[in-house]
């Protein structure tokens, strides 16, 4: 059974070489890339900078994502990115990042559940929904990035959306 470990992305290299030969599977989130973004909306202004040497680190250490044919992941790197609303730049400097600085083979969930609660109201353009247009972007991004192994499973709500929009 592979060990998963679930992350925001915020840790530090000294923390991932205590887990080297210890975990299968990271699957961190990237969530900002613009430490004004990252001081906004999570006070965390180095997150950008952490989370790009982090994910290297986590890289080095399990590389790509690898699958039984069965579909179950065995070992490597699943990158979690929730486009946001207004959040096209953040999201193709990520997405460029991930297939030039970690690889163009990693796995990229491009998450697509956004949606505004607590605070948001008072951090436009997040008071809103995501659109099927934000979403339909972020797709688009990361297929002129050349990052193809993106997490499937999406692709039939977004179909399911857009042809209920028309």
């Amino acid at each position: 059974m592979p060990l998963v470990y679930n992350s925001s992305g915020y840790e530090t290299t000294e923390t991932l070489e205590l887990l080297d030969g210890i975990i299968d599977i990271y699957m961190p989130d990237f969530k900002f890339w613009q430490p004004e973004s990252a001081s906004l909306y999570a006070d965390a202004p180095d997150y950008p900078e952490r989370a790009r040497i982090a994910l290297k680190e986590m890289h080095r250490q399990v590389g790509d994502l690898r699958l039984e044919p069965s579909g179950l992941a065995r070992r490597g790197l699943l990158i979690r990115h929730l486009v946001m609303p207004g959040g096209r730049r953040e999201t193709e400097e990520i997405l460029r990042f991930i297939a030039s600085a970690i690889s163009r083979d990693s796995y990229a969930n491009l998450m697509d559940q956004y949606h505004p609660c607590g605070r948001a109201a008072d951090f436009p353009p997040l008071d809103g929904p995501l659109t099927v247009e934000d979403y339909r972007q972020g797709l688009e991004i990361a297929m002129q990035a050349e990052i193809t192994r993106l997490d499937k499973r999406e692709f039939p709500d977004l179909l399911q959306r857009l042809y209920h929009l028309h």
